[in-house]
């Protein structure tokens, strides 16, 4: 029975895509992919005849409305989307009007934008007694942050942070995390396209940030990742410690 696949496609790089995601991309009669987001060199891996649809041009209904269509004429549907869909994908939106109308659908997981970016860097969000705990989070835009979510809030607990979709307004950024607790020679740094051929990085602290990210006239498709696991303090972990014992290793 055909149905509809959600397929993340990873931070950029278009090797950096799942085998099980190349593989149904690969075989699909039918693309819905996010053209503003995703590497479009991807669609390099759809067969001769793939039918394509570039949804940033589409309405929620209209991306319903081809994968209902295709479905019912035992078309394979591959719903491609940059990263991770289960972070700022909007998939929930779409799973519930699938099943409106019963489409079949399954999720390949995809290598998110905040994993390629402390890649591209060779970063660890959690350094053992430094920091254990990572926050994803936005600025609120066009789209509302609830109030108890603000990163002013979070800034209070000084852990590793990642803020998406918020370059655009690093100033504030960085005004809401000095006043929520975070000193300004807190470590920052801030990539653009992470993984793909024109990433920048961007490295500084909270008090000189906004001046370098203007400085590299980034606007946009930006992470900013915060905190003290950027910085030169670290501990080893106790899992490889030549004394410490599991039951691997006596």
């Amino acid at each position: 029975m055909s149905k509809v696949h959600f397929v993340g496609a990873g931070p950029g790089a278009v090797d950096l895509i799942t085998l099980k995601g190349y593989k149904l991309l690969s075989q699909a009669d039918v693309v819905i992919y996010a053209g503003s987001l995703i590497n479009k060199e991807l669609l390099n891996y759809c067969k001769e005849g793939c039918e394509l649809h570039d949804s940033a041009s589409m309405h929620l209904m209209q991306i319903i409305d081809v994968m209902d269509e295709s479905v019912k004429a035992g078309k394979d549907v591959v719903r491609l989307q940059t990263g991770d869909f289960s972070i700022y994908g909007s998939i929930r939106e779409q799973t519930e009007e699938m099943k409106k109308k019963n489409i079949e659908f399954d999720c390949i997981p995809g290598v998110s934008s905040f994993l390629g970016a402390a890649s591209s860097i060779g970063a660890e969000y959690t350094v053992p007694e430094v920091s254990q705990s990572v926050i994803i989070t936005r600025m609120a835009g066009r789209t509302p942050v609830p109030d108890r979510e603000s990163l002013r809030s979070f800034a209070q607990h000084r852990t590793s942070m990642v803020i998406f979709l918020s370059v655009q307004g690093v100033g504030k950024v960085v005004s809401e995390l000095i006043a929520g607790g975070y000193p300004e020679e807190t470590p920052v740094c801030v990539i653009y396209k992470a993984t793909w051929d024109d990433e920048k990085k961007v490295h500084g602290t909270l008090a000189d940030i906004k001046d370098k990210v203007i400085e590299a006239g980034i606007t946009k498709t930006a992470l900013i990742m915060v905190g003290d696991f950027l910085g030169e303090e670290f501990y080893y972990s106790k899992l490889y410690h030549q004394k410490f014992k599991h039951e691997f290793r006596k």
